[in-house]
Protein backbone atom coordinates (compact mmCIF):
# COMPACT_ATOMS: atom_id res chain seq x y z
CA UNK A 1 0.00 0.00 0.00
CA UNK A 2 1.33 3.41 -0.96
CA UNK A 3 0.53 6.18 1.52
CA UNK A 4 0.95 9.59 -0.11
CA UNK A 5 2.49 12.12 2.29
CA UNK A 6 1.56 15.57 1.02
CA UNK A 7 3.86 17.60 3.23
CA UNK A 8 6.50 20.06 2.13
CA UNK A 9 6.97 23.28 3.99
CA UNK A 10 4.06 22.90 6.37
CA UNK A 11 6.31 21.39 9.01
CA UNK A 12 8.82 24.19 8.63
CA UNK A 13 6.28 26.55 10.12
CA UNK A 14 6.26 24.55 13.31
CA UNK A 15 9.79 25.68 13.97
CA UNK A 16 9.37 29.34 13.09
CA UNK A 17 9.66 31.61 16.03
CA UNK A 18 6.64 33.59 14.86
CA UNK A 19 6.17 37.30 15.11
CA UNK A 20 5.95 38.29 18.70
CA UNK A 21 5.57 41.65 20.23
CA UNK A 22 8.90 42.85 21.52
CA UNK A 23 8.64 42.72 25.26
CA UNK A 24 9.79 45.73 27.13
CA UNK A 25 11.55 43.62 29.68
CA UNK A 26 14.69 41.65 28.74
CA UNK A 27 14.48 37.86 28.12
CA UNK A 28 15.95 35.66 30.76
CA UNK A 29 19.15 33.74 29.98
CA UNK A 30 17.19 30.45 29.92
CA UNK A 31 14.62 31.84 27.52
CA UNK A 32 17.29 33.23 25.20
CA UNK A 33 19.06 29.83 25.14
CA UNK A 34 15.79 28.03 24.32
CA UNK A 35 15.06 30.52 21.56
CA UNK A 36 18.51 30.02 20.04
CA UNK A 37 18.17 26.20 20.15
CA UNK A 38 14.81 26.39 18.42
CA UNK A 39 16.23 28.62 15.72
CA UNK A 40 19.18 26.26 15.20
CA UNK A 41 16.87 23.24 15.12
CA UNK A 42 14.81 25.01 12.47
CA UNK A 43 17.90 25.57 10.29
CA UNK A 44 19.01 21.96 10.72
CA UNK A 45 15.50 20.77 9.85
CA UNK A 46 15.55 22.80 6.63
CA UNK A 47 18.91 21.28 5.68
CA UNK A 48 17.59 17.78 6.42
CA UNK A 49 14.52 18.38 4.25
CA UNK A 50 16.67 19.69 1.39
CA UNK A 51 18.89 16.60 1.35
CA UNK A 52 15.84 14.33 1.67
CA UNK A 53 14.40 15.86 -1.48
CA UNK A 54 17.72 15.13 -3.19
CA UNK A 55 17.48 11.54 -1.90
CA UNK A 56 20.79 11.94 -0.08
CA UNK A 57 19.53 9.87 2.84
CA UNK A 58 22.75 9.80 4.86
CA UNK A 59 23.20 13.56 4.98
CA UNK A 60 19.48 14.12 5.48
CA UNK A 61 19.49 11.71 8.41
CA UNK A 62 22.49 13.49 9.92
CA UNK A 63 20.78 16.90 9.91
CA UNK A 64 17.44 15.58 11.16
CA UNK A 65 19.16 13.79 14.03
CA UNK A 66 21.06 16.99 14.92
CA UNK A 67 17.75 18.85 14.90
CA UNK A 68 16.23 16.15 17.14
CA UNK A 69 19.04 16.62 19.66
CA UNK A 70 17.88 20.23 19.99
CA UNK A 71 14.20 19.28 20.09
CA UNK A 72 13.75 15.56 20.93
CA UNK A 73 9.97 15.74 21.35
CA UNK A 74 9.28 17.57 18.11
CA UNK A 75 6.53 15.68 16.25
CA UNK A 76 7.65 17.12 12.93
CA UNK A 77 11.29 16.07 13.30
CA UNK A 78 10.37 12.55 14.40
CA UNK A 79 7.95 12.28 11.51
CA UNK A 80 10.57 13.32 8.94
CA UNK A 81 13.08 10.81 10.34
CA UNK A 82 10.44 8.07 10.12
CA UNK A 83 9.65 9.10 6.53
CA UNK A 84 13.35 9.09 5.63
CA UNK A 85 13.90 5.63 7.12
CA UNK A 86 10.90 4.27 5.21
CA UNK A 87 12.28 5.62 1.94
CA UNK A 88 15.64 4.06 2.77
CA UNK A 89 13.82 0.74 3.40
CA UNK A 90 14.77 0.72 7.10
CA UNK A 91 11.24 -0.06 8.17
CA UNK A 92 11.90 -1.42 11.67
CA UNK A 93 14.05 1.62 12.55
CA UNK A 94 11.20 3.93 11.52
CA UNK A 95 8.81 2.59 14.19
CA UNK A 96 10.25 4.52 17.15
CA UNK A 97 10.18 7.87 15.36
CA UNK A 98 6.74 7.39 13.82
CA UNK A 99 5.23 6.44 17.17
CA UNK A 100 6.83 9.47 18.86
CA UNK A 101 5.36 11.79 16.19
CA UNK A 102 1.85 10.33 16.72
CA UNK A 103 2.28 10.51 20.50
CA UNK A 104 3.11 14.21 20.33
CA UNK A 105 0.36 15.06 17.84
CA UNK A 106 -2.22 12.19 17.72
CA UNK A 107 -4.68 14.04 15.46
CA UNK A 108 -2.22 14.72 12.65
CA UNK A 109 -3.28 12.69 9.60
CA UNK A 110 0.17 12.47 8.08
CA UNK A 111 1.80 11.18 11.22
CA UNK A 112 -0.81 8.44 11.40
CA UNK A 113 -0.39 7.59 7.73
CA UNK A 114 3.34 7.07 8.12
CA UNK A 115 2.67 4.58 10.93
CA UNK A 116 0.08 2.81 8.76
CA UNK A 117 2.75 2.44 6.08
CA UNK A 118 5.24 1.15 8.64
CA UNK A 119 2.81 -1.51 9.88
CA UNK A 120 1.87 -2.47 6.32
CA UNK A 121 5.52 -2.99 5.35
CA UNK A 122 6.14 -4.94 8.55
CA UNK A 123 3.44 -7.41 7.60
CA UNK A 124 0.96 -6.16 10.22
CA UNK A 125 -1.99 -5.18 7.99
CA UNK A 126 -4.53 -5.29 10.83
CA UNK A 127 -2.69 -2.57 12.75
CA UNK A 128 -2.43 -0.48 9.59
CA UNK A 129 -6.14 -1.01 8.92
CA UNK A 130 -6.99 0.15 12.47
CA UNK A 131 -5.19 3.45 11.82
CA UNK A 132 -7.07 4.01 8.55
CA UNK A 133 -10.38 3.14 10.17
CA UNK A 134 -9.75 5.81 12.83
CA UNK A 135 -8.76 8.41 10.26
CA UNK A 136 -11.89 7.74 8.21
CA UNK A 137 -14.09 7.82 11.27
CA UNK A 138 -12.72 11.22 12.27
CA UNK A 139 -13.14 12.99 8.93
CA UNK A 140 -15.16 12.70 5.74
CA UNK A 141 -12.13 14.01 3.87
CA UNK A 142 -10.29 10.76 4.59
CA UNK A 143 -12.79 8.48 2.80
CA UNK A 144 -10.42 8.26 -0.18
CA UNK A 145 -8.36 5.74 1.83
CA UNK A 146 -11.15 3.17 1.62
CA UNK A 147 -9.47 1.12 -1.16
CA UNK A 148 -6.24 1.02 0.83
CA UNK A 149 -8.26 -0.23 3.76
CA UNK A 150 -9.88 -2.98 1.70
CA UNK A 151 -6.47 -4.02 0.43
CA UNK A 152 -5.14 -4.28 3.99
CA UNK A 153 -8.04 -6.50 5.07
CA UNK A 154 -7.51 -8.73 2.02
CA UNK A 155 -3.83 -9.02 2.88
CA UNK A 156 -4.77 -9.99 6.40
CA UNK A 157 -7.25 -12.61 5.09
CA UNK A 158 -10.09 -10.84 6.88
CA UNK A 159 -12.66 -11.29 4.12
CA UNK A 160 -15.69 -10.06 6.06
CA UNK A 161 -14.07 -6.73 6.86
CA UNK A 162 -12.71 -6.58 3.30
CA UNK A 163 -16.25 -6.99 1.90
CA UNK A 164 -17.49 -4.30 4.25
CA UNK A 165 -14.75 -1.96 3.07
CA UNK A 166 -15.50 -2.70 -0.59
CA UNK A 167 -19.21 -2.00 0.01
CA UNK A 168 -18.25 1.34 1.53
CA UNK A 169 -15.95 1.99 -1.44
CA UNK A 170 -18.87 1.29 -3.77
CA UNK A 171 -20.97 3.81 -1.86
CA UNK A 172 -18.15 6.32 -2.25
CA UNK A 173 -17.09 5.68 -5.88
CA UNK A 174 -20.21 4.02 -7.31
CA UNK A 175 -20.50 0.59 -8.95
CA UNK A 176 -17.15 -0.14 -10.61
CA UNK A 177 -15.63 -3.17 -12.31
CA UNK A 178 -12.57 -3.27 -10.04
CA UNK A 179 -14.68 -3.37 -6.90
CA UNK A 180 -17.21 -5.87 -8.25
CA UNK A 181 -14.58 -8.34 -9.45
CA UNK A 182 -12.77 -8.17 -6.11
CA UNK A 183 -16.01 -8.79 -4.24
CA UNK A 184 -16.87 -11.70 -6.54
CA UNK A 185 -13.50 -13.28 -5.83
CA UNK A 186 -14.08 -13.03 -2.12
CA UNK A 187 -17.58 -14.49 -2.35
CA UNK A 188 -16.29 -17.37 -4.48
CA UNK A 189 -13.55 -18.06 -1.92
CA UNK A 190 -16.28 -18.13 0.72
CA UNK A 191 -18.31 -20.53 -1.48
CA UNK A 192 -21.08 -17.93 -1.67
CA UNK A 193 -21.98 -18.30 -5.35
CA UNK A 194 -25.37 -16.49 -5.13
CA UNK A 195 -23.69 -13.34 -3.80
CA UNK A 196 -21.00 -13.51 -6.49
CA UNK A 197 -23.72 -13.79 -9.14
CA UNK A 198 -25.62 -10.90 -7.60
CA UNK A 199 -22.53 -8.70 -7.80
CA UNK A 200 -22.11 -9.56 -11.50
CA UNK A 201 -25.75 -8.75 -12.20
CA UNK A 202 -25.38 -5.42 -10.41
CA UNK A 203 -22.43 -4.50 -12.64
CA UNK A 204 -24.35 -5.49 -15.77
CA UNK A 205 -27.36 -3.40 -14.72
CA UNK A 206 -25.09 -0.43 -14.05
CA UNK A 207 -23.50 -0.71 -17.52
CA UNK A 208 -26.19 -2.00 -19.92
CA UNK A 209 -24.89 -3.19 -23.28
CA UNK A 210 -21.37 -3.87 -22.04
CA UNK A 211 -20.68 -7.39 -23.30
CA UNK A 212 -17.49 -7.78 -21.24
CA UNK A 213 -19.41 -7.61 -17.96
CA UNK A 214 -21.86 -10.20 -19.29
CA UNK A 215 -18.97 -12.44 -20.30
CA UNK A 216 -17.42 -12.13 -16.85
CA UNK A 217 -20.59 -13.42 -15.23
CA UNK A 218 -21.04 -16.08 -17.93
CA UNK A 219 -17.60 -17.43 -17.06
CA UNK A 220 -18.50 -17.64 -13.37
CA UNK A 221 -21.77 -19.42 -14.15
CA UNK A 222 -20.13 -21.86 -16.57
CA UNK A 223 -17.26 -22.67 -14.20
CA UNK A 224 -19.81 -23.49 -11.51
CA UNK A 225 -21.90 -25.82 -13.66
CA UNK A 226 -24.67 -23.36 -14.49
CA UNK A 227 -24.47 -23.57 -18.28
CA UNK A 228 -28.19 -23.06 -18.88
CA UNK A 229 -28.24 -19.99 -16.66
CA UNK A 230 -25.22 -18.64 -18.60
CA UNK A 231 -27.07 -19.17 -21.89
CA UNK A 232 -30.17 -17.42 -20.54
CA UNK A 233 -28.03 -14.47 -19.49
CA UNK A 234 -26.51 -14.21 -22.99
CA UNK A 235 -29.92 -14.46 -24.68
CA UNK A 236 -31.33 -11.76 -22.42
CA UNK A 237 -28.48 -9.42 -23.29
CA UNK A 238 -28.73 -10.18 -27.03
CA UNK A 239 -32.48 -9.49 -26.95
CA UNK A 240 -31.74 -5.96 -25.75
CA UNK A 241 -28.51 -5.41 -27.67
CA UNK A 242 -28.35 -7.75 -30.71
CA UNK A 243 -25.02 -6.52 -32.08
CA UNK A 244 -22.80 -8.33 -29.57
CA UNK A 245 -20.79 -10.93 -31.53
CA UNK A 246 -18.61 -11.62 -28.48
CA UNK A 247 -21.69 -13.04 -26.75
CA UNK A 248 -22.59 -15.12 -29.80
CA UNK A 249 -19.09 -16.56 -29.72
CA UNK A 250 -19.49 -17.36 -26.02
CA UNK A 251 -22.86 -18.97 -26.68
CA UNK A 252 -21.22 -21.11 -29.38
CA UNK A 253 -18.87 -22.56 -26.76
CA UNK A 254 -21.71 -23.17 -24.30
CA UNK A 255 -23.95 -24.99 -26.79
CA UNK A 256 -20.97 -27.00 -27.98
CA UNK A 257 -20.34 -28.04 -24.39
CA UNK A 258 -23.96 -29.19 -24.17
CA UNK A 259 -23.54 -31.24 -27.35
CA UNK A 260 -25.90 -29.09 -29.41
CA UNK A 261 -23.54 -28.93 -32.41
CA UNK A 262 -25.98 -27.48 -34.96
CA UNK A 263 -26.88 -24.57 -32.71
CA UNK A 264 -23.23 -23.95 -31.79
CA UNK A 265 -22.11 -23.86 -35.45
CA UNK A 266 -24.96 -21.51 -36.31
CA UNK A 267 -23.80 -19.11 -33.59
CA UNK A 268 -20.11 -19.10 -34.49
CA UNK A 269 -20.88 -18.48 -38.16
CA UNK A 270 -23.14 -15.61 -37.11
CA UNK A 271 -20.33 -14.17 -34.99
CA UNK A 272 -17.76 -14.54 -37.78
CA UNK A 273 -20.05 -12.78 -40.27
CA UNK A 274 -20.07 -9.68 -38.05
CA UNK A 275 -17.35 -7.19 -39.14
CA UNK A 276 -17.40 -5.61 -35.67
CA UNK A 277 -15.80 -8.66 -34.08
CA UNK A 278 -12.03 -8.25 -34.17
CA UNK A 279 -10.02 -10.47 -36.48
CA UNK A 280 -7.78 -11.38 -33.55
CA UNK A 281 -10.73 -12.77 -31.58
CA UNK A 282 -11.99 -14.73 -34.58
CA UNK A 283 -8.48 -16.08 -35.21
CA UNK A 284 -8.32 -17.41 -31.65
CA UNK A 285 -11.66 -19.19 -32.05
CA UNK A 286 -10.58 -20.56 -35.44
CA UNK A 287 -7.37 -21.86 -33.85
CA UNK A 288 -9.38 -23.74 -31.23
CA UNK A 289 -11.38 -25.57 -33.91
CA UNK A 290 -8.18 -26.25 -35.85
CA UNK A 291 -6.81 -28.17 -32.85
CA UNK A 292 -9.78 -30.56 -32.86
CA UNK A 293 -9.75 -34.01 -34.41
CA UNK A 294 -9.97 -33.76 -38.19
CA UNK A 295 -13.41 -34.68 -39.52
CA UNK A 296 -15.44 -33.85 -42.60
CA UNK A 297 -17.76 -31.68 -40.52
CA UNK A 298 -14.89 -29.83 -38.85
CA UNK A 299 -13.28 -29.11 -42.22
CA UNK A 300 -16.56 -27.87 -43.69
CA UNK A 301 -16.98 -25.48 -40.75
CA UNK A 302 -13.41 -24.25 -41.12
CA UNK A 303 -13.99 -23.67 -44.85
CA UNK A 304 -16.97 -21.42 -44.10
CA UNK A 305 -15.19 -19.56 -41.31
CA UNK A 306 -12.03 -19.10 -43.37
CA UNK A 307 -14.06 -17.55 -46.17
CA UNK A 308 -15.60 -15.03 -43.75
CA UNK A 309 -12.19 -14.27 -42.25
CA UNK A 310 -10.53 -13.46 -45.55
CA UNK A 311 -13.50 -11.48 -46.88
CA UNK A 312 -13.89 -9.29 -43.77
CA UNK A 313 -10.28 -9.10 -42.58
CA UNK A 314 -8.03 -9.54 -45.64
CA UNK A 315 -5.23 -7.42 -44.15
CA UNK A 316 -5.34 -8.60 -40.55
CA UNK A 317 -2.01 -10.28 -39.64
CA UNK A 318 -3.68 -12.53 -37.05
CA UNK A 319 -6.15 -13.77 -39.66
CA UNK A 320 -3.46 -14.36 -42.27
CA UNK A 321 -1.38 -16.22 -39.71
CA UNK A 322 -4.15 -18.56 -38.62
CA UNK A 323 -5.04 -19.30 -42.26
CA UNK A 324 -1.36 -20.13 -42.76
CA UNK A 325 -1.53 -22.40 -39.72
CA UNK A 326 -4.39 -24.29 -41.32
CA UNK A 327 -2.34 -24.87 -44.47
CA UNK A 328 0.53 -26.05 -42.31
CA UNK A 329 -1.76 -28.48 -40.45
CA UNK A 330 -2.66 -29.90 -43.86
CA UNK A 331 1.05 -30.15 -44.75
CA UNK A 332 0.71 -27.57 -47.51
CA UNK A 333 3.90 -25.77 -46.54
CA UNK A 334 4.14 -23.61 -49.64
CA UNK A 335 0.65 -22.16 -49.15
CA UNK A 336 1.31 -21.68 -45.43
CA UNK A 337 4.48 -19.79 -46.22
CA UNK A 338 2.63 -17.43 -48.56
CA UNK A 339 0.12 -16.53 -45.85
CA UNK A 340 2.86 -16.00 -43.27
CA UNK A 341 4.74 -13.71 -45.66
CA UNK A 342 1.60 -11.62 -46.17
CA UNK A 343 1.20 -11.35 -42.39
CA UNK A 344 4.81 -10.17 -42.03
CA UNK A 345 4.33 -7.45 -44.64
CA UNK A 346 1.71 -5.95 -42.33
CA UNK A 347 3.33 -6.80 -38.99
CA UNK A 348 7.06 -7.54 -39.42
CA UNK A 349 7.71 -7.73 -35.69
CA UNK A 350 5.68 -10.90 -35.14
CA UNK A 351 8.28 -13.16 -33.57
CA UNK A 352 6.44 -16.45 -33.99
CA UNK A 353 5.56 -15.82 -37.64
CA UNK A 354 9.11 -14.73 -38.43
CA UNK A 355 10.40 -17.99 -37.02
CA UNK A 356 7.83 -19.94 -39.04
CA UNK A 357 8.71 -18.19 -42.28
CA UNK A 358 12.46 -18.66 -41.87
CA UNK A 359 12.13 -22.32 -40.86
CA UNK A 360 9.81 -23.12 -43.76
CA UNK A 361 12.02 -21.34 -46.27
CA UNK A 362 15.02 -23.41 -45.22
CA UNK A 363 12.92 -26.57 -45.25
CA UNK A 364 11.57 -25.85 -48.73
CA UNK A 365 15.04 -25.02 -50.09
CA UNK A 366 14.13 -21.43 -50.97
CA UNK A 367 16.60 -18.93 -52.36
CA UNK A 368 19.13 -18.06 -49.67
CA UNK A 369 19.20 -14.37 -50.57
CA UNK A 370 15.45 -14.21 -49.95
CA UNK A 371 15.84 -16.10 -46.69
CA UNK A 372 18.49 -13.59 -45.65
CA UNK A 373 16.01 -10.74 -46.19
CA UNK A 374 13.87 -12.28 -43.44
CA UNK A 375 16.75 -13.21 -41.13
CA UNK A 376 17.88 -9.57 -41.34
CA UNK A 377 14.45 -8.50 -40.09
CA UNK A 378 14.58 -11.15 -37.37
CA UNK A 379 17.93 -10.07 -35.89
CA UNK A 380 16.95 -6.40 -36.10
CA UNK A 381 13.63 -6.94 -34.34
CA UNK A 382 14.83 -9.58 -31.87
CA UNK A 383 18.59 -9.17 -31.33
CA UNK A 384 18.54 -11.35 -28.20
CA UNK A 385 17.33 -14.43 -30.08
CA UNK A 386 20.44 -16.59 -30.63
CA UNK A 387 18.61 -18.89 -33.06
CA UNK A 388 17.76 -15.92 -35.30
CA UNK A 389 21.46 -15.02 -35.46
CA UNK A 390 22.18 -18.67 -36.30
CA UNK A 391 19.64 -18.62 -39.14
CA UNK A 392 21.13 -15.35 -40.37
CA UNK A 393 24.63 -16.83 -40.38
CA UNK A 394 23.40 -19.94 -42.18
CA UNK A 395 21.75 -17.93 -44.97
CA UNK A 396 24.91 -15.85 -45.41
CA UNK A 397 27.20 -18.90 -45.36
CA UNK A 398 25.11 -20.54 -48.08
CA UNK A 399 25.79 -17.48 -50.24
CA UNK A 400 29.54 -17.65 -49.51
CA UNK A 401 29.39 -14.42 -47.48
CA UNK A 402 32.05 -15.75 -45.16
CA UNK A 403 32.96 -12.68 -43.14
CA UNK A 404 29.32 -11.67 -42.56
CA UNK A 405 28.41 -15.25 -41.65
CA UNK A 406 31.27 -15.39 -39.15
CA UNK A 407 29.98 -12.21 -37.44
CA UNK A 408 26.45 -13.64 -37.19
CA UNK A 409 27.60 -17.01 -35.80
CA UNK A 410 29.88 -15.35 -33.23
CA UNK A 411 26.99 -13.08 -32.21
CA UNK A 412 24.78 -16.15 -31.86
CA UNK A 413 27.38 -17.70 -29.52
CA UNK A 414 27.55 -14.52 -27.47
CA UNK A 415 23.78 -14.14 -27.18
CA UNK A 416 23.27 -17.82 -26.39
CA UNK A 417 25.84 -17.70 -23.54
CA UNK A 418 25.81 -21.48 -23.25
CA UNK A 419 22.10 -21.57 -22.35
CA UNK A 420 21.07 -23.87 -25.20
CA UNK A 421 23.77 -26.56 -25.52
CA UNK A 422 22.31 -28.11 -28.67
CA UNK A 423 22.15 -24.75 -30.41
CA UNK A 424 25.71 -24.03 -29.31
CA UNK A 425 26.94 -27.20 -31.03
CA UNK A 426 25.08 -26.29 -34.23
CA UNK A 427 26.65 -22.84 -34.17
CA UNK A 428 30.14 -24.28 -33.64
CA UNK A 429 29.68 -26.73 -36.51
CA UNK A 430 28.64 -23.88 -38.79
CA UNK A 431 31.52 -21.77 -37.52
CA UNK A 432 33.83 -24.58 -38.60
CA UNK A 433 32.43 -24.38 -42.14
CA UNK A 434 32.69 -20.58 -42.06
CA UNK A 435 36.26 -20.56 -40.82
CA UNK A 436 37.20 -22.96 -43.66
CA UNK A 437 35.53 -20.66 -46.19
CA UNK A 438 37.46 -17.72 -44.72
CA UNK A 439 40.78 -19.57 -44.96
CA UNK A 440 41.09 -20.18 -41.21
CA UNK A 441 41.76 -23.92 -41.27
CA UNK A 442 43.08 -24.28 -37.75
CA UNK A 443 40.09 -22.42 -36.26
CA UNK A 444 37.81 -24.62 -38.37
CA UNK A 445 39.38 -27.87 -37.17
CA UNK A 446 39.30 -26.64 -33.55
CA UNK A 447 35.58 -25.87 -33.84
CA UNK A 448 34.89 -29.29 -35.38
CA UNK A 449 36.84 -31.02 -32.64
CA UNK A 450 34.84 -29.23 -29.94
CA UNK A 451 31.60 -30.42 -31.51
CA UNK A 452 32.82 -34.03 -31.80
CA UNK A 453 33.97 -34.00 -28.17
CA UNK A 454 30.35 -33.42 -27.16
CA UNK A 455 28.66 -35.25 -30.03
CA UNK A 456 31.03 -37.87 -31.56
CA UNK A 457 28.57 -39.05 -34.23
CA UNK A 458 27.67 -35.65 -35.66
CA UNK A 459 27.31 -36.52 -39.37
CA UNK A 460 27.77 -33.02 -40.74
CA UNK A 461 30.97 -32.42 -38.80
CA UNK A 462 32.42 -35.88 -39.46
CA UNK A 463 31.97 -35.43 -43.20
CA UNK A 464 33.19 -31.84 -43.50
CA UNK A 465 36.08 -32.34 -41.06
CA UNK A 466 37.27 -35.39 -43.03
CA UNK A 467 36.86 -33.68 -46.38
CA UNK A 468 38.69 -30.50 -45.40
CA UNK A 469 41.51 -32.53 -43.85
CA UNK A 470 41.82 -34.39 -47.15
CA UNK A 471 42.03 -31.12 -49.06
CA UNK A 472 44.84 -30.03 -46.74
CA UNK A 473 46.40 -33.53 -46.95
CA UNK A 474 46.53 -33.42 -43.17
CA UNK A 475 45.75 -36.19 -40.64
CA UNK A 476 44.55 -38.43 -43.45
CA UNK A 477 44.20 -41.53 -41.28
CA UNK A 478 41.95 -39.57 -38.93
CA UNK A 479 39.98 -38.33 -41.94
CA UNK A 480 39.65 -41.91 -43.19
CA UNK A 481 38.37 -43.08 -39.81
CA UNK A 482 35.75 -40.32 -39.56
CA UNK A 483 34.57 -40.68 -43.15
CA UNK A 484 34.56 -44.49 -42.86
CA UNK A 485 32.11 -44.30 -39.95
CA UNK A 486 29.65 -42.41 -42.15
CA UNK A 487 29.99 -44.75 -45.14
CA UNK A 488 29.41 -47.75 -42.91
CA UNK A 489 26.32 -46.16 -41.42
CA UNK A 490 25.00 -44.65 -44.68
CA UNK A 491 26.28 -46.89 -47.51
CA UNK A 492 24.15 -45.16 -50.17
CA UNK A 493 24.77 -41.54 -49.26
CA UNK A 494 26.50 -40.04 -52.30
CA UNK A 495 28.05 -37.13 -50.38
CA UNK A 496 29.64 -39.39 -47.76
CA UNK A 497 30.83 -41.85 -50.43
CA UNK A 498 32.41 -39.00 -52.37
CA UNK A 499 34.27 -37.75 -49.28
CA UNK A 500 35.51 -41.23 -48.40
CA UNK A 501 36.69 -41.80 -51.98
CA UNK A 502 38.62 -38.55 -51.95
CA UNK A 503 40.29 -39.36 -48.61
CA UNK A 504 41.37 -42.72 -50.11
CA UNK A 505 42.66 -40.87 -53.18
CA UNK A 506 44.85 -38.65 -50.99
CA UNK A 507 46.13 -41.81 -49.30
CA UNK A 508 46.99 -43.07 -52.83
CA UNK A 509 44.58 -46.00 -52.47
CA UNK A 510 43.28 -45.41 -56.01
CA UNK A 511 41.62 -48.80 -56.52
CA UNK A 512 39.36 -48.42 -53.48
CA UNK A 513 38.88 -44.74 -54.25
CA UNK A 514 37.47 -45.76 -57.64
CA UNK A 515 35.09 -48.29 -56.06
CA UNK A 516 33.60 -45.75 -53.63
CA UNK A 517 33.44 -42.93 -56.16
CA UNK A 518 31.51 -45.17 -58.54
CA UNK A 519 29.07 -45.95 -55.73
CA UNK A 520 28.73 -42.22 -55.12
CA UNK A 521 27.91 -41.57 -58.77
CA UNK A 522 25.42 -44.46 -58.83
CA UNK A 523 23.56 -43.00 -55.85
CA UNK A 524 23.53 -39.39 -57.03
CA UNK A 525 20.81 -38.50 -59.52
CA UNK A 526 22.65 -35.40 -60.75
CA UNK A 527 26.33 -35.65 -59.84
CA UNK A 528 28.00 -32.34 -59.03
CA UNK A 529 30.92 -31.01 -60.99
CA UNK A 530 33.35 -31.77 -58.18
CA UNK A 531 32.26 -35.42 -58.03
CA UNK A 532 32.79 -35.83 -61.77
CA UNK A 533 36.16 -34.12 -61.56
CA UNK A 534 37.22 -36.32 -58.64
CA UNK A 535 36.29 -39.44 -60.57
CA UNK A 536 38.37 -38.21 -63.50
CA UNK A 537 41.33 -37.62 -61.15
CA UNK A 538 41.05 -41.17 -59.81
CA UNK A 539 40.87 -42.65 -63.32
CA UNK A 540 43.92 -40.65 -64.37
CA UNK A 541 45.96 -42.09 -61.50
CA UNK A 542 44.82 -45.57 -62.47
CA UNK A 543 46.28 -45.02 -65.95
CA UNK A 544 42.90 -44.48 -67.62
CA UNK A 545 43.78 -41.16 -69.18
CA UNK A 546 41.16 -41.08 -71.91
CA UNK A 547 38.32 -41.87 -69.50
CA UNK A 548 39.67 -39.29 -67.05
CA UNK A 549 39.53 -36.57 -69.71
CA UNK A 550 35.96 -37.55 -70.54
CA UNK A 551 34.85 -37.03 -66.91
CA UNK A 552 36.81 -33.79 -66.59
CA UNK A 553 34.89 -32.48 -69.59
CA UNK A 554 31.61 -33.62 -68.02
CA UNK A 555 32.58 -31.64 -64.90
CA UNK A 556 32.92 -28.37 -66.81
CA UNK A 557 30.43 -25.76 -65.62
CA UNK A 558 29.53 -27.82 -62.55
CA UNK A 559 29.59 -26.79 -58.91
CA UNK A 560 32.72 -26.51 -56.78
CA UNK A 561 35.17 -27.74 -59.42
CA UNK A 562 38.85 -26.95 -58.89
CA UNK A 563 40.72 -24.02 -60.38
CA UNK A 564 42.82 -26.53 -62.38
CA UNK A 565 39.94 -28.20 -64.24
CA UNK A 566 40.33 -26.20 -67.46
CA UNK A 567 44.12 -26.75 -67.43
CA UNK A 568 43.62 -30.50 -66.90
CA UNK A 569 41.39 -30.69 -69.97
CA UNK A 570 43.67 -28.52 -72.08
CA UNK A 571 46.93 -30.26 -71.16
CA UNK A 572 45.29 -33.69 -70.72
CA UNK A 573 47.10 -34.27 -67.48
CA UNK A 574 46.42 -34.08 -63.74
CA UNK A 575 47.26 -30.94 -61.74
CA UNK A 576 47.04 -30.72 -57.96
Amino acid sequence: MKIHLKILFYFLLIFSLGIQAIAQEKLSKKERKKQMEEARASRLFIDGQRFLMLEDFDRSYFYFQKAREMSPNSAAINFKIAELLLRANRVDDAVEYGMRAVQEDPDNKYYNLVMAEVYSKQGQPQKAAEILENLMANSEENQNYILDLASLYLTAGDFDHALNALDRAEDYYGVAEQLTIQKQRIYLRKNDLPSAIKEGEKLIDAHPGNSQYVLNLVEILFNNGRTDQAIDLINKSLDSYPNQPELQLAAYALFKEKGEVDKSEELIQLAFSNPDLEGRVKAEAFSGILQEVKTVRRDALLDNLEKELLELHPNDPDVLTIVGDRFLFENNKTAALEQYKKALLISPSNEQVLQGVITLMFELGMDYAEIESYTNIAVDEFPVRADFWFFDGTSKLAQKKGEEAEVSFLTAMEVNEGKNKQLELLIKASLGDTYHLNGKSEEAFKAYQEVLSARPEDEHVLNNYAYYLSLKKQDLEKAKEMSGLLVKKFPKNATYLDTYAWVLFQLKDYENAKIYMERALENEEKPSGVMLEHYGDILYHLGKRSEAITYWKKAEGGEETSEFLYKKIKDQRYYD
